[in-house]
């Protein structure tokens, strides 16, 4: 079985995603290809995976530079229509755009089955099975599956070689100029601000006081009091799904609701009513098929934004990036403008997430669970140590919550981690640390070892 695995090279490493993908092929195949899109400055990162029997693509030129997404899976498609496979892997997502849309255009681009979210896999002659997040799926091969970090990579042998990396540019591909690099990217980033989001004022308690807290908390029945967009709206947009229909609702005079379908049906809806503006929830169904209608279309996407603005004509949309660190501002320069949004469709009231600091004592933190009724959640240090399952994880490379109450137990606060809780209504936290950079997105603090 012929494998390639597209891979991405984020600050000279490897994207933990796809170092999950590429585990997974050569477990499956001695055919493994891998194939990655970068300066050839990456060429060094690259080249040591040739060591573990993989043969290793390079897609670089200059003027694929400041390729968005959809411009980004146009060469890649373009590539890899030269080459020969019979399954193609990735990550999820990549760690620093983190909008999990390459994988979903590349397989409409290539025309072929696609399966997101995958934890496992197996293959036989004519297909491939996948145990994912949404459940389990099957499809024919060939296919694309985009995966979670359900693999760890291994290490090379010590008796193995250095193999060369082929490096292809545009001579050797001759994509079309006008779909590359900034020229072919529909999205356009307008500014980039240093992420603030979420910060709170927090008030100091004692662990007795934890649950008389959460007792009050809970007959407040706490209302949302996260500030909406009141600016000037749009005269109608689409929201696919009646998840995001408060979000459109908030820049659009009038709202059409789209039932959630498969995407060629939405896709030909768009193109003979042809709508300005399409939103979609940023959930997994949304993260899947918004990329594919996108690809479509030939449009930009813009992924888990957290805010939208407008002035009538131009939709801006806000977006965490670079691993939650800074807020890009951005709009989309084709129609119809889309985006997926963050929005409260969590029906947990309580989450209880736990954090490398209570990795000994984890049955207290079910304990805790069990007695509130509480959802159990983790961050991505307590999962990367083995102590929770991946689909217990918030953050960026994990879920984003929305509960009435979040209770942050043994965790730092890192921004990865915060961005995805900040929509919940409350955030206790509970660190021994008293300069933890959790106590600045948390309404109440315990600085206490649980």
């Amino acid at each position: 079985m012929k494998i390639l695995v597209c891979v991405k090279v984020v600050k000279g490493e490897l994207n933990p995603f796809d170092e999950s993908a590429l585990e997974c092929a050569l477990q499956l195949s001695d055919d493994v290809t891998v194939v990655s899109m970068g300066p050839k400055s990456s060429e060094s990162a690259l080249k040591p995976l040739t060591r573990l029997g993989a043969k290793v693509v390079l897609i670089s030129d200059n003027c694929f530079a400041g390729s968005d997404t959809l411009a980004t899976s146009y060469i890649l498609s373009t590539a890899i229509k030269g080459m020969e496979y019979d399954l193609i892997l990735c990550g999820r997502q990549s760690i620093d755009g983190d909008t999990a849309q390459v994988g979903p255009m590349l397989s409409q681009m290539l025309g072929i089955p696609l399966i997101t979210n995958a934890l496992k896999i197996e293959v036989n002659d004519d297909s491939v099975f996948a145990a994912t997040r949404l459940g389990d799926e099957s499809v024919k091969l060939p296919a694309l599956v985009a995966l979670e970090r359900g693999y760890v990579l291994r290490f090379p042998s010590i008796f193995s070689k250095v193999g060369e990396v082929k490096i292809l540019d545009n001579e050797a591909l001759g994509c079309d100029l006008q779909k590359c690099g900034l020229t072919g990217s529909p999205t356009k980033v307008l500014e980039t601000f240093e992420n603030e989001r979420g910060r709170r004022k927090c008030r100091f308690i004692l662990m007795d006081e934890l649950l008389p807290l959460i007792d009050e908390l809970i007959k407040q029945n706490n209302v949302e009091s996260q500030k909406t967009y009141d600016g000037t709206k749009f005269k109608s947009v689409w929201a696919v799904g009646e998840e995001v229909y408060e979000k459109a609702k908030e820049i659009a005079e009038e709202v059409i609701l789209i039932e959630k379908s498969d995407p060629q049906t939405i896709y030909e809806k768009a193109i003979a009513e042809k709508p300005d503006v399409i939103l979609w929830n940023a959930d997994f169904w949304g993260r899947k098929n918004a990329p594919i209608v996108a690809a479509m279309l030939n449009t930009g996407l813009c992924a888990d934004c957290t805010a939208l603005e407008t002035d009538g004509k131009n939709l801006i949309m806000y977006r965490p990036a670079q691993g939650g660190n800074i807020t890009a501002k951005i709009k989309c320069v084709t129609k119809p403008q889309m985006a997926t949004v963050r929005t409260k469709s969590d029906s947990s009231d309580i989450i209880i997430s736990g954090g490398k600091g209570v990795a000994d004592s984890i049955d207290k933190l079910y304990e805790l669970a069990e007695k509130l009724g509480a959802e159990i959640g983790a961050s991505r240090g307590l999962v990367d140590m083995n102590r929770m399952p991946y689909d217990k994880q918030i953050g960026l490379t994990g879920k984003t919550v929305s509960p009435k109450i979040y209770i942050a137990v043994g965790i730092s606060g890192a921004i990865h981690h915060t961005c995805a809780v900040e929509g919940s209504t409350t955030v206790i936290a509970i660190n021994p640390d008293k300069d933890a950079r959790i106590f600045d997105y948390a309404d109440y603090g315990i600085v206490e070892r649980f």
